[in-house]
């Protein structure tokens, strides 16, 4: 329980990882690094609340637990790399720092459109900084706005700019349906036609092949040759893995770091991972490693790993969480439980009606995998029940019901 540990990453995952480490034991010394120079903070308000002027960025803060106060934190720092034989991380400044233990807990990064044209008024949404700018540019009047991707990320934010007065939100995506990946055709059709009804216009099956403009961004471009006004372009086209730093130490980083089942890293007792850079098995499913990008998921990560790499992890069974989200849209919120993902081919109502308030169940071989609530708080309310059902349904793989 002594030497140090180094954090690689001082977001919700580092946060919790340092927390987490104190609560299993370790007494020894902490250190989160991480490259932005604020403080632990909430993300998913950024692309609502905060990008509507409902929450202030100071609001965005996380407190550390008081067992935590003595971490040390190094903001503003990147990793550039590490040398996992021996135990040791280079800094942006070229100084090396030694570990004893390391926690992987880098995250993701927005992936940007490598498509021509001009980059002034184009933009993500990942940080404060981000939101920031954004906000300036949508709250300008007569605002025309188009988002390139129908993800959850990429809705929130046309739904935040149709809510904010935007002149126009176009959303854009080679896909046929907005968030069909996660949530199947059926709730897919149901939330472009209430984002419809709200004023927000989809273009779908349709790629970007370029932007227009001079000093900033005009137009955006499509494959098919038609030419979309923008005065803002919203990029939501997915996340790319912050791993580069640790190329060379014959890790799996196809995608994220690649852990076994209590969230080590290759192989090795001193290395862990944690939130949603982290490929992991999931014991309670068909045990394919997969990065889950939820809220959940650094708090339940961090708590496991920090078990592994504090030493206690004898006896600890495999990390099996119950993957949570929620995405708030206009006036609609979708709630999920389980994994949806997991259960396309078999998606059944089980409350309401799609309406209104629905509850959908995501089933594989005739058992249920996922829920999915789309409405208010009687849909909200349904899916916590099924939660608790969840939760008590033993692991998928020992009922031999996934292959």
């Amino acid at each position: 329980m002594s030497g140090r540990i180094v954090v690689a990453g001082a977001s919700l995952g580092g946060l919790r990882a340092a927390e987490q480490l104190r609560a299993a034991g370790w007494t020894g010394g902490i250190t989160v690094i991480g490259d932005e120079p604020h403080p632990p903070y909430n993300r998913p308000p950024l692309s609502k609340e905060v990008l509507a002027g409902k929450a202030a960025f100071a609001s965005l803060a996380f407190t550390p637990k008081a067992s935590a106060t003595d971490v040390e934190w190094r903001l503003g720092t990147r990793i550039v790399s590490a040398r996992l034989a021996r135990r040791t991380v280079e800094l942006d400044d070229g100084s090396l720092l030694a570990y004893d233990g390391l926690v992987v807990a880098t995250g993701m990064r927005p992936r940007r459109l490598g498509c021509p044209g001009p980059v002034t008024g184009r933009h993500t949404v990942r940080t404060i900084d981000d939101a920031r700018a954004l906000r300036d540019e949508l709250t300008r009047p007569g605002a025309r706005v188009v988002v390139v991707g129908a993800g959850f990320i990429g809705c929130e934010v046309a739904a935040t700019a149709a809510g904010l007065g935007a002149a126009e939100v176009t959303v854009v995506d080679a896909l046929p349906l907005p968030m069909a990946g996660p949530l199947g055709e059926l709730l897919a059709r149901e939330l472009r036609a209430r984002h419809e009804q709200r004023g927000v216009r989809f273009v779908l099956g349709a790629g970007v092949a370029g932007f227009e403009g001079g000093d900033r961004v005009t137009g955006v471009l499509l494959s098919d040759g038609s030419v979309l006004t923008a005065d803002v372009v919203v990029e939501s086209v997915g996340s790319v893995a912050n791993t580069e730093w640790l190329d060379g130490n014959g890790l799996d980083l196809s995608d994220g770091v690649l852990t076994d089942g209590q969230l080590r890293v290759g192989g090795r007792p001193d290395v862990v991972a944690v939130g949603d850079v982290a490929r992991f098995p999931n014991a309670r499913y068909d045990g394919v490693p997969r990065r889950v990008e939820h809220w959940s998921v650094p708090t339940d990560s961090a708590k496991h790993a920090a078990k592994v790499l504090a030493g206690g992890d004898t006896g600890l069974p495999p990390f099996a969480p119950l993957p949570t989200f929620w995405s708030d849209q206009h006036d609609f919120r979708l709630q999920s439980f389980g994994a949806p993902g997991l259960g396309l081919g078999d998606v059944r109502v089980l409350d309401g009606d799609l309406s209104g308030d629905v509850l959908v169940g995501y089933h594989r071989d005739g058992l249920l995998v996922g829920v999915v609530a789309l409405g208010g708080p009687s849909a909200a309310r349904a899916a916590a029940r099924y939660r608790a059902e969840l939760l008590k349904q033993p692991a998928l793989t020992a009922q031999g019901a996934l292959s």
